[in-house]
């Protein structure tokens, strides 16, 4: 289900504000036997934390203002922290059972904070308190963990590919069209070809476990299932790696060009042509870009599988309920207006990503970077399918390490076989084998 402004496909990204963080949401506590109601008459007060920024702040407060208007008698107490700064208060909180009644959430601790209890389970107040007609069902699966929905996303991004159309000008080659990993590996190195020795078409993709899971929900699998274990094995981990091994040897930016910008990456700086990665970086891209950079491209990924649903859309963030409030109602009604409001809508825009009700997103006004990345999500919406399974407690560390030793593939420090036993060691770690 998408709106007019996601329904034309988009070819090239337009300077614009920045969306936002990337996150979720994560739990299953109790729930009330009858369906749940909320007396606006009732006086009430709850806490709401988010991370974010003075502006992020104000954007906030004009949504209070606004939802006090319809809920005069829900004061809402407003509290903000960067980042690292707003987890470290929540670990704390939650040690206590003490979390807000409503905060922002991200996706990587939605499966931690779910299996300790800590938030609230929102299927009794979906339809009812909280609406979803306005949030198709590949969205609304995103915050769901052990059959309870623990988090309704805000925003959402997807997995698309970055090309950058002055660099491609002066190579005098034609953008990617699309096609399989072989056809992108190919269009990568008539890229580094054509220019000479001074840009490169791409980086090796296989560093990016990203694109190992969109090989393995291309073939019907997921990276990690419901239950933690993982999606594959070493076999087709190793036949991942190796084929990589061209784009290694000549077609790729070399490891030792990536390290000299770190910490911009290759695309940042125009040594490469193209960059698979999350829908939302364009922003940074060109800013890092700088000074005759207004636009890039943004296309799907390569095919792994033709008519295969590989791709998902993720979080940018969601808001979740503690399982410890008192007003668990009005914490919903709460949640309701921020994600699914048109004053919602209005007042963040693309702040907190490209908005994921269609709602707020009507009511949105979009600059032309947020406008690409909605007609690039509707463009994909045939190979979009279900969300996998919320990410496993430890993930960030697993994707780092995948990271690393693709670093040290393209070193040529590790064989493919030698990271496939490190990886599968450190993934054994995680999941407590």
């Amino acid at each position: 289900m998408f709106s007019k402004k996601r329904a034309s496909a988009a070819v090239a990204i337009a300077t614009g504000a920045a969306l936002a963080l990337a996150g979720c949401a994560g739990g299953s506590g109790g729930a009330p036997d009858a369906e749940p109601t909320f007396n606006p008459d009732e006086e009430v007060s709850l806490d709401l934390a988010f991370w974010g920024n003075d502006v992020r702040a104000e954007l906030y407060n004009e949504a209070i203002a606004a939802f006090n208007e319809e809920y005069p008698n829900i004061t809402v107490n407003a509290s903000f922290l960067g980042f690292p700064e707003f987890w470290e208060k929540r670990q704390t909180e939650a040690a206590g059972k003490n979390l807000p009644d409503v905060m922002q959430f991200d996706y990587s601790y939605l499966r931690q904070y779910s299996q300790n209890g800590l938030l609230l389970d929102l299927n009794p107040y979906l339809g009812n308190i909280i609406e979803t007609d306005a949030l198709p069902e590949n969205i609304l699966g995103i915050g769901v963990v052990n059959d309870a929905t623990t988090g309704i996303p805000t925003s959402t991004n997807a997995w698309g590919l970055f090309t950058n159309p002055v660099l491609l000008e002066q190579a005098g080659v034609e953008n990617f069209e699309g096609g399989t990993w072989d056809d992108y590996t190919e269009w990568m190195g008539e890229v580094t070809d054509a220019s000479g020795g001074t840009v490169w078409g791409g980086s090796d993709f296989t560093g990016r476990i990203q694109n190992f899971e969109l090989q393995l929900r291309a073939e019907g699998g997921n990276l990690f299932n419901e239950d933690g274990t993982p999606g594959f094995d070493e076999e087709r981990l190793a036949e991942f790696w190796e084929s990589g091994q061209d784009v290694r040897d000549g077609i790729g930016v070399p490891q030792q060009r990536v390290e000299e910008v770190f910490p911009l990456s290759p695309f940042d700086t125009a040594i490469t042509a193209s960059e698979l990665t999350w829908d939302n970086f364009g922003s940074g891209y060109l800013g890092n870009l700088g000074e005759g950079y207004t636009e890039l491209n943004l296309v799907a990924p390569p095919i792994t599988e033709e008519g295969a649903k590989d791709l998902y859309l993720k979080p940018s963030m969601l808001h979740s309920i503690s399982a410890s409030t008192e007003h668990p109602e009005a914490a919903a009604t709460l949640v309701n207006f921020l994600v699914n409001s048109p004053q919602s809508g209005e007042i963040f825009g693309t702040n907190r990503g490209l908005p994921a009700s269609e709602t707020a997103l009507e009511a949105a006004e979009l600059d032309p970077l947020s406008q690409q990345v909605a007609d690039y999500e509707a463009s994909i919406a045939d190979r979009l399918g279900d969300a996998p399974p919320v990410p496993i407690v430890g993930y960030g560390s697993l994707e780092e390490k995948f990271r690393q030793l693709g670093t040290e593939l393209n070193f040529g420090t590790v064989t493919v076989d030698e990271a496939v036993s490190q990886f599968f060691a450190e993934m054994d770690v995680a999941l407590g084998q």
